[in-house]
């Protein structure tokens, strides 16, 4: 039986079936402290035991998005505030290949928060 995080990934219609694959894979090897939860249904990654980011898909545009938790703590254009208080978020163009780079930058100022 899948566990309910496989379960939600698997039940992404493609593409954003394989970008939040791609995604979670590259945000597990990020760094060797980075753990995977399901946390209000949905996947979240910790740092060292502290929420990190989370996977989603925006209702409207159906486009994945990555959200980073101490995301108003981080400047970078490609970071949105959007209704949030907290938390930003990244969208991903699921035919596109990730971008890797922005990812790395914002990761990198992301993990200096903790």
């Amino acid at each position: 039986m899948l566990s309910e995080l496989n379960g939600y990934y698997l039940s992404q219609e493609e593409p954003n079936r394989e970008c939040m694959l791609a995604l979670r894979r590259y945000i597990l090897s990020y760094n060797e402290h980075m753990t995977e939860t399901w946390t209000h249904r949905m996947p979240m990654f910790r740092y060292k035991g502290k929420l990190f980011c989370y996977l989603w898909v925006d209702k409207k545009t159906y486009l994945p998005y990555i959200g980073i938790y101490k995301g108003i703590d981080i400047e970078h254009p490609k970071l949105e505030l959007g209704n949030r208080n907290k938390m930003k978020t990244m969208i991903i163009q699921p035919q596109e290949d990730l971008p890797l780079p922005i990812l790395n930058e914002i990761f990198q100022m992301a993990l200096q928060l903790y």
